[in-house]
């Protein structure tokens, strides 16, 4: 199929069909197996050990992101696990104990502990960051660097030096 003849998505690019997902892989089989990207290119009809190479290397980048996806689900999921049991601390009541008893102030009823419902919203918030961190949804923070004088000349001095080199 010459690139005249592949199909063309919307934007006028040329897009990936299913077969071409199965000549990449059985391209990736033939290098698991040993072949040359030449031998691997004529068996599958290639023009150029350079077309084998590519097929191989989108094979195993497609590889590498459907792994790292499910692997990315399966901690998500986790996280969604954690997320309910910490929330329901959070929205549980707790009671000051002391000596194995409840404390109650004059007969008004249990004293609240405000500490669970604390530490709950610290593990939510820890959970929420790595969900964060996890999906890429954080931004970068920028960094001010400063350099001393002192530090200054000496960088100067390795740049003059390797100039005359």
């Amino acid at each position: 199929m010459t690139d005249k003849d592949k199909p063309r998505g919307g934007n006028g690019q040329y897009f990936r069909t299913l077969s071409d997902a199965q000549r990449d892989a059985e391209a990736a089989r033939l290098r698991a197996r040993g072949l040359t990207y030449q031998q691997i290119a004529d068996e599958l009809g290639w023009t150029s050990r350079g077309d084998a190479h590519h097929a191989v290397q989108r094979a195993l980048e497609a590889t590498v992101k459907e792994a790292a996806d499910e692997v990315r689900a399966i901690e998500l999921d986790r996280l969604d696990t954690l997320y309910r049991a910490a929330l329901a601390v959070l929205e549980a009541e707790h009671f000051t104990v002391s000596n194995g008893r409840v404390v109650s102030l004059d007969g008004s009823g249990p004293l609240p502990d405000t500490g669970p419902v604390l530490a709950a919203i610290d593990r939510l918030l820890k959970i929420q960051e790595r969900r964060s961190k996890l999906l890429g949804l954080d931004a970068p923070t920028k960094q001010a660097i400063s350099i001393t004088p002192d530090r200054l000349a000496a960088i100067e001095a390795m740049a003059e030096e390797l100039g005359e080199q």
